[in-house]
């Protein structure tokens, strides 16, 4: 039995912050369950992430005490898990923590017998009891006296909480009988959705406030079809308060999580990722609609701080910024009113930049003052806006000489697949040829060095090693990402990727009994079981984004068992996904694709047909689907452009919807005017 802290050879960033504990942590693997059952003890698991503010807390507290490690290491085998490394056990256990009637959250610490059941479980523990918690040691003593002491009791839990995640997360089950799904129905459920909106500061009612990107995309895309205006207002309300938001890092771009309150004044300052992808996508469609300037500059500003912070050693992305920087939460972001004077000076143009920032003499959180424009009565003039940029590009240069918040370097395949379509999305709409470059550089280092034979894929890379393992939501968000980089460049090989990693999907993912994708593969060994579900969270669900891609394979090639197979994803998860709304809100995505896309199909070559996709691209048309038909008899004769041919010679696009197409049209203006009319 090997003893001592195991960590140090791991790659995970999170992981490593912990390999100087003193605690004999080990990483998650069927060795570790295997050295409990020879020991006799029950398993510690403690899950979290490199940016998690209370996990650091924690860390200090108990992990990297002395006194709480000799208890841990007296009484459990200890296995630290970075959950963005491994979705799929934190699956299981978050799960198995909330069938316990206990808030989710992390860091997450469960309790598990050596074959990894679990049978008790919280998430922050203080080291000594505070607040109505219990102290973190005397936990310890309790569940391992608890585990040796009442066996019985300890089988019967850990029996009925596999039992009830087998059936919670294999066999989505509701109460409430699944309704008929059609558009109308969705769109009534986004209506019901737009009366919990904040009407003052946008972002579902509460606190804390979170984006739900996904949510709102939904509430968009209704939109478009019923033309309610309130469901307008909110998306617009929303994106306003969010961009101008303390959510929002105003001098280095990007958003951070969450925010703590209801005004989006003060975030949990990690920056992850997959929000900011999400939240480009969105912001790219609703400029679509109103060129917003300020929206324009939220996405500018925001792939800015991706190319200059983000970009890890493979072309990809990483995937994280912490939000604790030299043990203090916040600490690179926040000011106080001196060291803006100090930086500004105390002229009228430093004066402007106080009244629009919010700067006040006590600050406007602990003392700080966290920069935010919800509050400004100054107005967004070109000649103002000039001052302020000037301002901020001071205070971002003096701000670089702080000590940067770590970086969590790993790259992902499923957050790069989210934020590959979402810069693909962009650059196309906004014109920019180089953030579609920036997409195609980490849509390489992905395929690069991160696929494995037989066209499967590994979920996480760093320092040149690539995890074995896969999720469904790297395949889906990859696949997406090759379908939306097909439509930009025109460039046919990205199909033919997308199609075999769905086949991937199809031969090692899919639940023949039931239906469904499971979220890891047949060949997963060293899980208690493979976990099933649409629910759309932090990110949108891998099966939500399977329906999305299936359905724009079908549109796109016409191919039969596509449409099949989205019928039946869709169908074993419709219950679920109209029940649990908005959660479901991206698997009925994919139902609207099926049911509702518009396909613009363009016939001919040459700068004229350039002309048209680009026009295409840059239309307010949520769903649409770009095909550039060289050859339009190469079409499948089911789809409704078969054989349409250029005019006269000239490149022509035909606007389809269902199994009509328009007139063809061959000037891009025109062609952007019909797009834009609903």
């Amino acid at each position: 039995m090997m003893s001592g802290n195991q960590l140090g050879q791991e790659t995970s960033p999170y992981l490593l912050q912990h390999a100087d504990n003193p605690v004999h942590w080990r990483p998650w693997s069927q060795a570790a369950l295997d050295e409990a059952k020879a020991a006799g003890k029950p398993v510690l698991l403690s899950v979290g992430y490199a940016a998690c503010h209370w996990c650091h807390v924690m860390a200090h507290e108990s992990f990297e005490d002395a006194e709480t490690a000799a208890v841990m290491n007296d009484l459990f085998i200890n296995i630290k898990v970075d959950r963005e490394e491994r979705p799929d056990v934190d699956a299981i256990y978050m799960s198995a923590l909330q069938l316990m009637g206990q808030r989710g959250g992390w860091p997450l610490t469960m309790f598990l017998t050596p074959d990894g059941e679990p049978f008790w479980g919280g998430t922050y523990f203080p080291k000594d009891s505070a607040f109505g918690r219990p102290g973190f040691k005397d936990v310890l003593r309790q569940v391992a006296d608890a585990y040796h002491q009442s066996p019985e009791k300890v089988s019967n839990n850990t029996g009925a909480l596999v039992d009830a995640l087998r059936k919670g997360l294999n066999l989505p089950q509701s109460s409430e009988p699944p309704a008929a799904l059609a558009l109308p129905v969705v769109d009534q459920l986004a209506e019901s959705l737009a009366g919990h909106v904040d009407p003052e500061w946008g972002g579902l009612r509460g606190a804390p406030k979170f984006p739900v990107v996904f949510a709102f995309d939904a509430l968009w895309r209704s939109w478009h079809r019923t033309g309610r205006q309130e469901l307008h207002d909110a998306v617009l309300l929303t994106l306003d308060r969010l961009c101008q938001g303390g959510i929002y890092d105003h001098l280095g771009g990007g958003f951070a999580r969450y925010s703590t309150d209801a005004q989006w004044l003060v975030p949990h300052f990690e920056k992850m990722l997959y929000d900011n992808a999400q939240l480009i996508d969105l912001m790219t469609s609703v400029w679509q609609e109103t060129r917003s300037p300020l929206l324009q500059a939220r996405v500018e500003e925001t792939v800015d701080w991706l190319e200059r912070e983000m970009i890890a050693e493979n072309g990809a992305f990483a995937s994280s910024l912490d939000a604790d920087t030299e043990g203090e939460e916040g600490r690179f972001y926040v000011w106080t009113k001196d060291e803006i004077d100090r930086v500004l000076g105390t002229d009228a143009d430093a004066a402007l930049f106080k009244r629009a920032y919010d700067v006040r003499p006590g600050g406007n959180w602990e003392g700080k003052t966290v920069l935010n424009r919800n509050f400004s009565d100054v107005g967004d003039e070109p000649a103002l806006e000039t001052k302020l940029y000037r301002a901020r590009m001071l205070l971002l240069r003096e701000r670089d000489k702080r000590v940067m918040p770590g970086r969590d370097d790993k790259v992902l395949a499923d957050w790069n697949g989210l934020m590959i379509h979402a810069l693909a999305r962009a650059g196309a709409a906004f014109g920019r040829p180089e953030w579609v470059d920036l997409a195609r550089s980490a849509y390489d280092g992905i395929r690069d060095t991160m696929s494995r034979p037989g066209d499967r894929l590994g979920h996480s890379f760093r320092k040149g090693r690539l995890q074995d393992v896969a999720m469904l939501d790297d395949y889906a968000n990859m696949a997406r990402a090759a379908l939306t980089l097909h439509q930009v460049t025109g460039v046919a090989d990205f199909i033919d990727h997308a199609s075999r990693w769905v086949a991937v999907l199809d031969a090692e993912y899919w639940d023949d009994a039931a239906g469904g994708y499971f979220l890891t593969a047949a060949d997963a060994t060293d899980l208690i079981l493979r976990t099933k579900s649409a629910q759309d969270n932090a990110t949108p669900s891998g099966n939500g984004t399977m329906a999305v891609v299936l359905a724009t394979l079908w549109h796109l090639t016409g191919e039969e068992r596509y449409r099949r197979r989205a019928i039946d994803l869709i169908e074993h998860f419709r219950a679920l996904a109209l029940n649990s709304y908005p959660h479901g809100a991206t698997l009925l995505h994919g139902f609207e694709v099926l049911e509702d896309a518009v396909q613009v199909v363009i016939a001919g070559t040459g700068s004229a047909a350039g002309a048209l996709a680009e026009a295409a691209l840059d239309a307010p048309a949520p769903g649409l689907i770009l095909q550039r038909a060289t050859d339009p008899a190469a079409l499948p004769q089911s789809h409704p452009a078969h054989g349409k041919t250029p005019v006269d010679g000239q490149a022509a696009a035909y606007v389809c919807r269902g199994t009509v197409c328009s007139a063809p049209v061959t000037d891009a203006e025109d062609l952007r005017a019909q797009l834009a009319a609903r």
